[in-house]
């Protein structure tokens, strides 16, 4: 495991914003939540996400949610587009409809983000898991989506998506049981091993959120040592998913399969994309560590302990995003 002090642990900058670039060459964010089941009604989760994505400085964000709350949720984020999922006489996601659409997502997108407000029902669980059985997207799998993941047997047989988990210790211990992780994720020492061992069981990042987020890629640990406490309410979270799946859309490249099917030493003398430079693991560390700079800020700004607003956090990413970017 490694120490957050340890060589190599140190943040890379952020890329430059190309100055002649336009919104197709900044990647897409999909982002599928939202809930309209058993009488609930999930709307700010998943709008909350695409604004953080959009202040993350994502080109382009979809937002996909059950039909009947579409339209609200995009009330929320104008600046995203919607797609809308079927959904059954109680307000449930129809799964083999979803399966379609979430398909079509994919295609376009450069990063998904699925879970927030999403719910756990056999909708959800089938959307959920569809998006880690594939192989091509990036995926935030975030709240709802990983409690729903938890409910499948033997997951790590299915769990194929270059991935980012972005657990808080309640959704954390939810999915570490069926993988049989027993470490306390409310510890220093728990939260550490605990994160290294979900990445390492499930092949993704870990982003075990809290005091002190850890991010871990199963050989890798670092943690996070900015932030606040006005950042403990609803939809930071949130936020976060959103802007660490702009950052992979921007920075982290596609998954090639006629890459991956190099010899390994071939594929370490290639030369990195120069647009695309970020790994998953620096894409997830540097989201993070943006989230906290900007609740520090808006602290500071406010000259106050308490009462932020997830919308309002998404407001200062922008300026925490550039103390990181290189010039």
């Amino acid at each position: 495991m490694t120490p957050p002090d340890a060589p190599g642990a140190a943040l890379p900058l952020l890329p430059p914003r190309d100055p002649a670039g336009h919104k197709g060459v900044f990647g897409t964010v999909a982002v599928v939540g939202g809930c309209a089941s058993g009488g609930r009604r999930m709307v700010g989760a998943p709008a909350l996400a695409a604004l953080g994505a959009l202040r993350g400085g994502a080109g382009l964000v979809r937002l996909v949610t059950p039909r009947p709350v579409l339209n609200a949720a995009l009330v929320i984020a104008p600046s995203a587009t919607g797609v809308s999922l079927a959904v059954d006489g109680e307000g449930a996601i129809i799964a083999h409809e979803g399966a379609g659409v979430l398909d079509g997502v994919l295609a376009d997108a450069d990063c998904l983000v699925i879970g927030p407000g999403l719910g756990t029902d056999d909708g959800a669980r089938a959307l959920a898991l569809r998006a880690v059985q594939q192989e091509t997207t990036p995926v935030v799998v975030d709240a709802d989506a990983i409690s729903a993941l938890a409910q499948v047997p033997e997951l790590w047989r299915d769990f194929r998506a270059p991935a980012v988990l972005t657990p808080h210790p309640g959704e954390f211990r939810r999915m570490a049981e069926p993988l049989r992780i027993g470490a306390d994720p409310t510890t220093p020492d728990g939260r550490l091993a605990g994160a290294e061992g979900m990445a390492q069981r499930l092949g993704c990042i870990v982003v075990l959120k809290g005091a002190g987020t850890v991010v871990s890629d199963g050989h890798r640990s670092w943690v996070c040592e900015r932030g606040h406490a006005c950042l403990a309410t609803a939809g930071t979270g949130d936020v976060l998913a959103g802007l660490i799946g702009a950052l992979v859309a921007q920075f982290v490249p596609r998954p090639d399969p006629t890459v991956s099917a190099l010899p390994e030493s071939l594929r370490a003398r290639m030369p990195p994309d120069p647009r695309r430079p970020l790994s998953l693991f620096d894409a997830a560390r540097l989201g993070v560590q943006a989230h906290a700079i900007a609740g520090e800020r808006w602290a500071e700004a406010h000259r106050a302990e308490a009462g932020l607003l997830a919308a309002e956090l998404a407001e200062v990413l922008p300026e925490s995003l550039s103390s990181l970017r290189s010039r």
